[in-house]
């Protein structure tokens, strides 16, 4: 027996309608009539029982017995021919209707909690100019989006009265031993005094013949990396030091990190502050050490590998160290403070909000709150870190993001289409745990279709606070550094303490090209539906407020781009 829900939407003048719904509970020849239609001016939408996503059925019956009757009597071909027949007739009529007079009727949410807007063009508070801005002719689609707007409203203002922005609990050195015993027992509790990155000698056993990247995971697992390693095996035993029959190799930490954002120009950032004589990075522009690696993690999605211990993560800034060692074995003070000035930075742009991993490996969770994060750790070994973040309007960053890693079907509407059901999960979380505990959620994050908590920068930023000075940090705006390349630049110079470029050499930073801008193909996409913008706009607001209040400001409130 099959069941089905009448859905009777009774037209009106000047384009309105009033929608009933009301379910039968008979076999589908026995539906009562809807009580608020009266068999007048409606169309009638049967709409199958079973979960559908965004699928209206649409019915015609038969009248008479006749007619069904002789329908029955057709040979088995003819009468597929007619079923087919009528299906597409129905289906050009179902067309005409729903995308000529009676626009209202097309659905493209699975949102929808009360009336829209009269005017489908604009939404509340939207005017002409502000449509203007993209330029694109608004689709079908984006105007049943606009439709959509109010109902979407309902669950950004669900979510916004749920923020609760609470200082989180700092765990025990002695907890954080317990978690990485291995990690504490290789890196030391002090560093050379006369370096300005951490650095540290430790004794190396093997022998003239050992290859001493031979089971390091960076070189196993990436094939492009290999050639980078192979030359520093070569140089390796050239740069040891050597004291009672002994052999020893310096091992260094990055004195700066560029932790975040993802798509915010932390490769641009990265790839110019490179070009200055003091600065080495490591081998690997992105290591993802602290964030995945040491959990074994090289695709969340892929499952759990072996993890990379922190010598492999050590053997990134060789290169670095062994520059450092040779100004420190120097007999020329002039060599030695050239050499000793090297400043060691890494860049992974996941190290200021991916704790994906602590649900495998950490116990002891608070409310769904994670025991351990990524800075706790990095703190413990660097208190005088320093760390550099470049961030950009979160609506802007969303888009690109989704631009970047979608690998098919990409539109304005599909990105509309990913965003609201994002949304939708988040305010789903945000009903039980609190805010932390949903913005650190792993199974939340890999449900999401984009990545919506990337943009939620005061978080994150509030969490590291709780460890690091504010001193500590640089935190830059994309906007600012696109439009004044030099200034930013300048900015980075004087804070990681370093010595002015010739006329020649900062021509060359300040003048090149951008790096990882985005794809002429991307580009061809044009831009999010204005209203998928206001909607970001809505949901980041409050986030964004919160991060000019802390920053003192407003540039990051992001009120004007």
């Amino acid at each position: 027996m099959r069941h089905c829900i009448n859905c009777c939407i009774q037209l009106l003048p000047n384009n309105e309608y009033k929608q009933h719904i009301g379910c039968g509970e008979g076999p589908l020849h026995g539906h009562p009539e809807c009580p608020a239609c009266k068999g007048e001016n409606k169309i009638v939408l049967r709409v199958d029982g079973k979960q559908m996503n965004l699928l209206a059925v649409l019915e015609v019956r038969a009248e008479g017995n006749e007619s069904w009757s002789r329908f029955l009597r057709f040979k088995k071909g003819k009468r597929c021919s007619l079923v087919f027949g009528l299906m597409i007739m129905t289906l050009v009529m179902a067309s005409y209707i729903l995308s000529g007079a009676h626009q209202e009727l097309l659905i493209s949410s699975p949102f929808h909690y009360g009336a829209f807007p009269s005017n489908p063009s604009l939404t509340d508070g939207e005017n002409p100019s502000d449509t203007k801005e993209h330029h694109h002719q608004p689709s079908v689609n984006n105007i049943s989006y606009v439709k959509d707007y109010a109902s979407i409203k309902l669950i950004i203002n669900s979510i916004t009265a749920r923020i609760e922005f609470t200082t989180r609990q700092l765990p025990d050195i002695e907890d954080l031993k317990k978690q990485e015993l291995h990690m504490f027992s290789v890196i030391p509790n002090k560093f050379l005094p006369n370096s300005k990155s951490p650095c540290w000698y430790e004794e190396f056993t093997g022998r003239n013949t050992t290859d001493p990247y031979l089971t390091n995971s960076y070189v196993l697992y990436s094939k492009r990396f290999r050639s980078t390693f192979d030359a520093l095996r070569k140089a390796f035993w050239g740069h040891l030091s050597h004291a009672s029959g002994k052999h020893f190799r310096l091992r260094c930490l990055p004195r700066f990190y560029i932790i975040g954002q993802p798509k915010c120009g932390t490769t641009d950032l990265y790839d110019r502050l490179r070009l200055h004589p003091e600065v080495k990075f490591s081998a690997i522009k992105e290591p993802h050490w602290w964030t995945r690696k040491r959990f074994g993690i090289v695709r969340l999605r892929d499952g759990l590998r072996d993890r990379y211990p922190v010598e492999d993560y050590l053997d990134l800034f060789d290169l670095a160290a062994h520059q450092i060692h040779q100004g420190l074995q120097a007999g020329s003070a002039q060599e030695q403070s050239r050499m000793t000035r090297i400043i060691i930075g890494e860049a992974s742009a996941s190290t200021m909000w991916d704790n994906n991993a602590w649900t495998f490996f950490y116990d002891n969770s608070t409310d769904g709150e994670p025991p351990f994060l990524t800075q706790d750790f990095i703190h413990a070994f660097q208190p005088d870190a320093k760390l550099i973040v470049m961030l950009r309007d979160p609506v802007e960053r969303l888009y690109s993001d989704y631009l970047y890693f979608a690998s098919s079907n990409k539109s304005a509407d599909d990105f509309h289409e990913k965003v609201t059901e994002a949304l939708q999960l988040f305010e789903n979380c945000m009903l039980d745990y609190s805010l932390r505990a949903c913005v650190y959620n792993n199974t939340l994050n890999n449900a999401m279709p984009v990545r919506l908590q990337v943009g939620l920068y005061a978080v994150y930023l509030l969490d590291w606070l709780t460890v690091f000075n504010k001193e500590q940090f640089l935190v830059l705006r994309l906007e600012d550094h696109a439009s004044n390349v030099k200034y930013t630049m300048h900015r980075v110079f004087q804070f990681l303490n370093l010595g002015p470029l010739g006329e020649k050499q900062e021509t060359l930073m300040t003048k090149s090209p951008a790096s990882n801008a985005r794809r002429p193909e991307d580009r061809n996409l044009g831009p999010m539906w204005p209203v998928t913008q206001r909607i970001l706009q809505d949901f980041y607001g409050p986030f964004n407020t919160r991060l000019a209040q802390v920053l003192a400001d407003e540039a990051f409130a992001w009120r004007k781009t």
